[in-house]
């Protein structure tokens, strides 16, 4: 018996997923149905390039909704209701990084909902594992996966 996944999410990440869907759904899969259509009618199917790449979006599409269905199904949504300085999961923290003389936010979140660009890094990410667990003013040393190391004083937990 396959062991069943599950994900964990913010109520937000969540949110965002069950948007992502609903537009998948509603939009993307007509208008994919569409060009389609008018793939077929240009005729001849086997050198028909618009109908290949019309089918290859159809197979993304449903490819997604699938994955989005299945995270959805299996969804744990992380919740932080304690108030304390201690960094984990959902909370965001500031971050000084000793090196490079510069500050920066990030939220803890899932694996799934992880996106650096956007200041939210995964729980499991090396700078996520390194600052778990941990409280405001502490220095911390973070290994990263090409193995180099950096040191990083967590300034703020909220």
């Amino acid at each position: 018996m396959a062991v069943k996944k599950v994900y964990e999410l913010t109520q937000a990440g969540l949110d965002q997923l069950k948007d992502e869907l609903k537009e998948l759904v509603e939009v993307k899969r007509k208008e994919n149905l569409e060009a389609i259509k008018e793939a077929r009618a240009q005729g001849d199917l086997s050198e028909n390039a618009d109908y290949d790449a019309a089918r290859n979006e159809q197979a993304r599409i449903e490819a997604r909704i699938a994955e989005i269905e299945e995270i959805i199904k299996n969804v744990k949504i992380i919740k932080t209701n304690d108030d304390s300085s201690v960094v984990n999961i959902g909370k965001e923290v500031v971050l000084y990084f000793v090196d490079k003389d510069k500050e920066a936010t990030y939220q803890l979140v899932g694996t799934i909902e992880a996106n650096p660009k956007n200041g939210k890094i995964s729980i499991d990410s090396p700078l996520g594992k390194a600052i778990r667990n941990k409280e405001e003013g502490d220095t911390v040393t973070v290994k990263s996966e090409t193995g180099k190391s950096f040191n990083v004083v967590i300034k703020k937990v909220v």
